[in-house]
């Protein structure tokens, strides 16, 4: 495992957001929380995202499975919460996702 790439195929990527709102943290304990990733097509994948810890900490994670970075390049990460009426989206985060040699 690489220790500071991403690379194509990767499985067991973790994701982490912290979750905030003018500089504070989000309580997100009662959110539903979608992590979405977007590829250098622009094809967006929307995954289901977890707390890290209890949620008062704003902290969410997706750790990824087979499939999702399936191609090399510039991609896109964002956070949406909905917490009853409300709907919030995190900052948008890149990363790039390397090529492998086989």
């Amino acid at each position: 495992m690489a220790s500071n790439e991403i690379h194509v195929n990767d499985i067991g990527t973790t994701f982490q957001l912290t979750f905030k709102d003018d500089g504070s943290v989000v309580d997100i304990s009662s959110a539903t929380i979608t992590i979405m990733l977007q590829g250098p097509d622009d094809a967006t994948l929307s995954k289901t995202g977890v707390l890290v810890n209890t949620g008062t900490d704003g902290k969410a994670k997706y750790v990824t499975v087979s499939g999702d970075l399936s191609s090399p390049g510039t991609w896109k990460l964002q956070g949406k919460l909905v917490i009853g009426a409300t709907t919030y989206f995190s900052d948008v985060h890149t990363f790039m996702v390397h090529k492998n040699l086989v």
